[in-house]
């Protein structure tokens, strides 16, 4: 009789602790902070293009506080991704807090439903110059759009081919900016073995509701060293009657496990009934990682146009060094 109660009791432990243990989710901690010094190399007066700052050249600044707070059990998770400081203000929809916070559930070991506000599918960089190689951003990048806030669905049809569809709100509507109303944005892409194609098409939140936007994203290894990544964009509005189209390529040779070099030439136009206005930026950028969370980059840029002018200049040049440690 003894010998029965203890079995069935040691069962009963085995069962409740399989329980627990099942009952368990799992929690992650990650992100990032960015500091930098800017230079204008042509006036001490003069600001710096694409660093997303409120600091004028020849000056040391602040990037951001990245900390995302990740939990997983079973099917489901959530995300709640802030970040703080100017670059993160000059890139969110709402003011630096909230990057991305999101609920998903994986339907199927190949269906996953996201409903939240979460960083866009379109373009080659995000907010975040941990995910970036160059730490000055694109013109492409700040052609926007940021982040979405909707329903996405994802479907891994197999390891090379995927699909994504989204309906959300306008993207430029922020916290008391804009208002809702009745209009949506849908979004799509396409997805083999790493090239993306993306759509996005609706209203944008700054009081035009036909927007189209049309995206290539997606690189090429050229050889066990060298990347080729690309980054093409066209958007249109006949409401507007303005858009823009432009490519940026990324060039980077990785020379050892801690130090690699790129140079990210782009050519950008924005248009108009009004006229064209079309400019090109040129940045060589040097990666060194000092340890496996600390990383140094050093960036030279060059701005050129014969249509705008940059601080009243034709063209500009900036230097930059940046750390950005993850963790």
């Amino acid at each position: 009789m003894k010998k029965i109660i203890f079995t069935l009791l040691l069962t009963s432990s085995l069962v409740i602790s399989a329980q627990e243990k099942e009952e368990k989710g799992t929690f992650t901690l990650s992100g990032s902070v960015d500091v930098y010094h800017s230079s204008n190399l042509k006036s001490g007066s003069l600001g710096s293009v694409g660093i997303l700052s409120d600091v004028p050249a020849n000056g040391f600044g602040l990037g951001m506080v990245n900390t995302i707070f990740a939990y997983e059990k079973g099917k489901a998770g959530v995300v709640a991704d802030l970040a703080y400081g100017p670059r993160a203000n000059a890139a969110n929809a709402y003011d630096g807090a909230i990057n991305q916070l999101y609920a998903y559930y994986n339907a199927t070991d190949k269906l996953k439903i996201t409903l939240g506000q979460f960083n866009t599918f379109y373009g080659y960089e995000v907010i975040s110059p941990a995910s970036n190689f160059n730490y000055s951003v694109s013109y492409l990048f700040n052609a926007g759009p940021f982040s979405h806030t909707g329903l996405r669905l994802d479907y891994a049809s197999s390891e090379d081919l995927s699909f994504m569809l989204a309906i959300t709100n306008p993207h430029g509507i922020t916290s008391g900016a804009n208002t809702q109303g009745n209009d949506y944005q849908l979004g799509g892409q396409v997805g083999y073995k790493g090239q993306y194609f993306n759509v996005a098409y609706g209203a944008d939140g700054f009081g035009f509701k036909d927007v189209l936007y049309l995206d290539y994203t997606g690189g090429f290894d050229v050889s066990e060293s060298f990347f080729l990544g690309i980054n093409a964009a066209y958007a249109n509005s006949s409401d507007a009657d303005a858009g823009y189209q432009g490519v940026a390529l990324y060039l980077q040779n990785t020379f050892s496990d801690t130090f690699s070099l790129g140079l990210r030439p782009e050519f950008f136009t924005t248009t108009s009934g009004s006229g064209d206005a079309s400019q090109s930026a040129y940045t060589l950028t040097a990666n060194k990682s000092l340890t496996s969370s600390l990383n140094i980059i050093a960036e030279v840029r060059y701005d050129t146009s014969d249509d705008v002018t940059f601080f009243g200049k034709e063209n500009v040049t900036g230097a930059t060094l940046a750390a950005v440690y993850s963790f």
